[in-house]
């Protein structure tokens, strides 16, 4: 199979229609009708995006400020490796947000991953807030420095890292859909860990400032994981000539690969923390690669974690929840339906 590489989308071209005739590779003139767009229930999803607006310097952290002094020492070196973790991943999502629009040639595309690199530039500056808030300046550049400086951190990000740099140097369809399988899991499954020790100490009456933060990031993730599938979804179904055994096997071989490092970093970050039961936490990464495999349109990887064995942390935040339908093998309308039927349910 041929991989041709793509050109970055033309800013206006009069000579194509409104509606694009694909999201990369398509033809489009650059001009925004939401009211005909190729996939329509796309601005459901941006308005929700939209409504989710948010500030970190709203939080109050007052509390926090008190309380965290009063941590364990191995709350303490979680909250901190944790955000370590978390900016390191955000980080780069306002860019790779940034890049995949750069190649859409589908307007509202373009939009929804531009409201989606704004909100992850709000969560990397959010880590900076709760940080400043409750340890000193050395601390904070410390648990920056993470993601360069903790060996299994780096390996934890080693293939992530490699898929979004192969992207920027070679971007083809076969790559995009790639870097979308691990935008998929980051927004679904790797960040996961991280939020539950969070709520973990919130339920502990714990650092509820910061909590409070987490649930609204955790908000905006689940919305930003919906899209990121179903732009997979569309892609694939767009260009079937990748939808092959070779390449969903690449998708499983690497969704497992990533659940497995994720394991291996939790255990890391959260050893010896109070109220965290490793064993319900392993089931509880591998319920949320099932989740993200079945919104991408696929088969699970662990059938013996399908239900969430973690259901304390419904209080803390809604989920989205995905079905696993051939949606695009249905019309606009049907997908529409099925796309609202996928509705919250627990985390």
């Amino acid at each position: 199979m041929q991989k041709v590489t793509l050109e970055r989308a033309k800013t206006l071209e009069p000579r194509f229609p409104n509606k694009s005739t694909g999201v990369f590779g398509g033809q489009s003139s650059g001009i925004l009708n939401w009211n005909d767009i190729a996939y329509p229930h796309w601005y459901k999803i941006y308005k929700r995006l939209v409504g989710n607006y948010w500030q970190a310097d709203e939080i109050n952290m007052s509390s926090d400020v008190k309380q965290f002094p009063t941590l364990s020492e191995e709350e303490q070196d979680a909250y901190l490796k944790i955000i370590g973790l978390l900016s390191t991943l955000d980080a780069p999502q306002t860019r790779t947000a940034l890049l995949i629009s750069l190649y859409a040639t589908d307007a509202s595309v373009q939009s929804i991953m531009a409201v989606i690199a704004q909100q992850e530039a709000v969560h990397n500056e959010s880590y900076s807030y709760v940080l400043s808030s409750v340890v000193s300046w050395n601390e904070q550049n410390e648990s920056f420095q993470l993601g360069r400086t903790d060996e299994l951190l780096m390996k934890r990000n080693e293939l992530l890292t490699e898929q979004y740099n192969t992207f920027v140097e070679n971007p083809t369809i076969e790559n995009i859909l790639k870097t979308l399988v691990y935008t998929s899991l980051l927004e679904g499954m790797f960040f996961y860990s991280g939020f539950a020790f969070f709520y973990n100490l919130a339920r502990q009456n714990k650092m509820v400032g910061t909590s409070t933060m987490i649930s609204y990031i955790n908000r905006d993730e689940l919305e930003h994981g919906r899209f990121i599938t179903e732009l997979f979804r569309a892609t694939l179904a767009e260009n079937p000539e990748h939808n092959n055994k070779e390449f969903i096997q690449w998708v499983y071989d690497h969704f497992h690969q990533s659940v497995e490092l994720e394991l291996e970093w939790s255990h890391y970050a959260l050893a010896g923390v109070e109220g965290i039961d490793m064993d319900e936490l392993d089931g509880y990464v591998k319920y949320r690669a099932n989740k993200m495999l079945r919104m991408m349109g696929l088969e699970e990887l662990y059938p013996e974690h399908v239900d969430n064995p973690m259901k304390w942390i419904r209080a803390y935040v809604d989920n989205v929840d995905g079905t696993k339908t051939d949606f695009f093998e249905q019309k606009s309308r049907q997908y529409t339906k099925t796309s609202d039927l996928n509705g919250f349910d627990d985390l």
